[in-house]
């Protein structure tokens, strides 16, 4: 009997231990072939118009469809690298089910990430592939304007060893301040699919080095060959030489090569743009070339293109005039074509977006403006825009970006917050912040018509209003108000203001007492109104600039509005084009809530006949520089456009007013709400509508 057990349970011993290791050999280990040319592996290559991928012993084209991937999380900036092992194998799920098939990063990512990435490959029945950036310092670049100065060569240098050394996971990198570090031990360069170097280079640099050197001799490498190249593209190829040098002599490895590169610094002459800094310079990929092993590789030329900026997209007429494949106007198109027609090489968009937020910077004829869009709106302008690059058989496109990053800034808000704390609350005015497919608000109040029970009761009154609620979160703050009845009866004659003040005694007086902003809303119409002395938009640009007429009483309520665009001369027609601006202080009725099928993302506010009444206030449009510290601009007059205040509370009264004459006819007594300051933000992932929109059309892309 003995005997008879001893034979069963050794080939279990033996056997089991062996099935573990093959089961984990296939799920874990399931690394592709890759192509080899002179004992070099590659697992790309660029073939005439197409990039294709190594896959089954064989090779396979593949159109680039993904998204670019920052370093920031709420709470964080890039250079302390926050985001977890956990985020990015939820990310790379959430990426996959869209059926994308790349993401591009820019710099170097924690080891997490590519651990994350190695393991999520090793299970998937389609692998997700990386563009590879290496970031290069821009403040080097911009003091020196020189990018053949030591610092700068001899850092992006060291940054392409620490880099190629990552991906075949052979590096331990120290930590170094604004800088990814740790120890990085998974090969994921099977599923590198090529490089994309440097940053958007500054024209200013870029025009200097071509008449600080204008006797440069052309480069000619083992690997890189240039003709007829300016310095900026001499000082590329060297690094592409650098870069393939070093990952073959080291790894016995390639890929395909390209450099960033935006419509700033393409090789197109544009005539109508009225910024001398965005057609004065060219970094032109096509005087690039590659040769000996790597041109087994190959390289592409990879271009940032965005419909609304810059000034000549929407100005010059053959662009505004191009008429697409569907027969229709579209300066996107026009744009891309010409681009395409003045390039040798093969074009990947490595990155265009279209950003979902409430605030807006720039126009687009055409409606694909940069902000003031609707998620839905999003997704549906990015597979336009998509469809546009696959009509003029590029290699495809990368929108920008996965996530959306708190610590942005734009031009036309980034005077009125705190720099310091951008990553700590959620700026709804400031674009840059919101082009992500994934939104981290969590939308405490719901907008939907339904009683928030997380609201602080401020005020019982029964009258007129009944009760006055508040929350807020990172994003908003959320006013709630219970009326007897808000059916159109009611708003036929009536109409309804809040008031909030910021300032002590200060502001425009109402009833109750003075006012700093004044929500005023009839119905399915409603605006947010600024008091005189304490519009940022019209000290800025009446007063500090003076941009407009100064002839507005500081007295009365002022709309909201933000900067589009100063005044210019397009200098092909001396036409003089105004300044521009729109008013952000109108009101949107409608759902704010994410779970509701009638949600929209640009909603304001929202009611029901019954009497619920629920708005949403985005922190920037009271003046918060930093709601996380309860910290508001102060005052401008004494102390510019940097002035500022820390507040102890907001004060709150909601008034009903007659429409005839506007009269009022009962109005709440100011109260006070405060709360606790925060340094780390609280924050929910939500996939916003774009994400399934383009995942239903990155379904048909092959």
């Amino acid at each position: 009997m003995k005997k008879m057990i001893l034979f069963i349970i050794l080939p279990l011993i033996l056997f089991v231990p062996l099935a573990i290791w093959f089961i984990s050999s296939f799920q874990f280990n399931n690394t592709p072939a890759q192509a080899e040319h002179n004992g070099i592996k590659y697992p790309a290559r660029i073939t005439g118009e197409s990039y294709e991928v190594y896959r089954d012993d064989q090779w396979e084209p593949m159109t680039i469809k993904g998204v670019n991937m920052g370093m920031a999380k709420p709470g964080t900036f890039p250079g302390q690298a926050g985001i977890t092992r956990e985020e990015y194998d939820r990310w790379f799920e959430m990426i996959g089910e869209m059926n994308a098939n790349t993401i591009r990063v820019y710099t170097l990512h924690p080891p997490a990430f590519y651990d994350a990435l190695a393991e999520y490959n090793a299970a998937a029945e389609k692998p997700l592939y990386v563009i590879h950036g290496v970031w290069a310092d821009e403040e080097p670049l911009v003091e020196t304007l020189d990018a053949f100065n030591t610092e700068s060569t001899e850092s992006f240098q060291r940054e392409i060893r620490q880099i190629a050394d990552v991906i075949h996971g052979n590096a331990e990198i120290e930590p170094e301040p604004g800088h990814a570090s740790g120890t990085y031990e998974s090969d994921v360069s099977p599923y590198v699919i090529g490089w994309m170097i440097g940053i958007e280079w500054y024209p200013l640099m870029v025009d200097n080095m071509k008449q600080v050197y204008p006797d440069l001799p052309q480069f000619s490498g083992e690997h890189i060959v240039t003709e007829n190249a300016e310095p900026m593209e001499i000082w590329l190829a060297e690094q592409f030489e650098f870069l393939a040098d070093y990952e073959i002599n080291e790894y016995q490895s390639m890929r395909p090569l390209s450099f960033t590169n935006w419509v700033t610094t393409d090789n197109i002459d544009q005539p109508a743009e009225p910024s001398a800094e965005e057609d004065m310079a060219t970094v032109d990929p096509n005087l690039i070339n590659v040769t000996g092993d790597i041109a087994e590789a190959g390289m592409f030329a990879s271009y940032h293109v965005y419909p609304y900026y810059p000034d000549f997209l929407n100005l010059e007429e053959r662009y505004t005039e191009y008429i697409d494949h569907r027969g229709e106007r579209n300066n996107y198109a026009g744009y891309l074509n010409d681009l395409k027609e003045s390039h040798t090489l093969p074009i990947l968009i490595s990155e265009f977006g279209i950003p979902a937020s409430r605030g807006m910077t720039h126009k687009n004829p055409f409606g694909w403006n940069q902000g003031f869009i609707e998620e839905k709106e999003q997704g549906e302008i990015l597979t336009r825009l998509y469809e546009d690059m696959m009509e003029l058989d590029m290699l495809g496109g990368l929108v920008f970006t996965w996530q959306d990053e708190w610590f942005k800034r734009t031009w036309n808000t980034m005077d009125y917050d705190n720099p310091d704390r951008r990553p700590f609350w959620s700026n709804a005015q400031t674009n840059e912040q919101q082009f992500g497919l994934l939104s981290f608000d969590r939308h405490l109040g719901k907008v939907n018509g339904k009683r928030d029970e997380e609201a602080v009761l401020l005020g019982d009154y029964n009258g007129a209003v009944e009760e006055l609620s508040v929350l807020h979160d990172e994003r908003y703050l959320y006013v709630q108000l219970s009326l007897p009845d808000l059916s159109e009866d009611f708003w036929q004659e009536q109409s309804l203001d809040l008031y909030f003040s910021i300032r002590s005694d200060q502001g425009i007086e109402t009833e109750e007492g003075q006012a700093d902003f004044r929500a005023r809303i009839n119905g399915q119409e409603g605006k947010f109104e600024v008091a005189g002395d304490y519009d940022s938009f019209y000290f800025d640009y009446a007063e500090r600039l003076n941009m407009i007429p100064a002839n507005e009483p500081l007295d009365e309520f002022h709309p909201i509005r933000l900067a589009l665009n100063r005044e210019f001369i397009r200098p092909d027609t001396n036409e003089v084009m105004a300044f521009e601006s729109y008013e952000t202080g109108i009101l949107k009725f409608g759902i704010g809530d994410p779970n509701d099928e009638a949600y929209n993302s640009l909603a304001d506010y929202y009611y029901t006949d019954e009497g619920v009444f629920e708005i949403r206030i985005p922190w920037m449009l009271l003046n918060a520089r930093d709601p996380s510290q309860r910290e508001f601009i102060g005052d401008m007059r004494k102390d510019g456009i940097s002035a500022s205040m820390t507040v102890e509370s907001i004060r709150l009264s909601a008034a009903v007013i007659r429409n005839d004459g506007q009269a009022v006819i009962e109005q709440t007594p100011f109260n006070s709400y405060s709360w606790e300051q925060w340094d780390l933000p609280q924050y929910k992932e939500r996939l916003k509508r774009s994400y399934d929109i383009l995942k239903d059309f990155f379904n048909t892309i092959d």
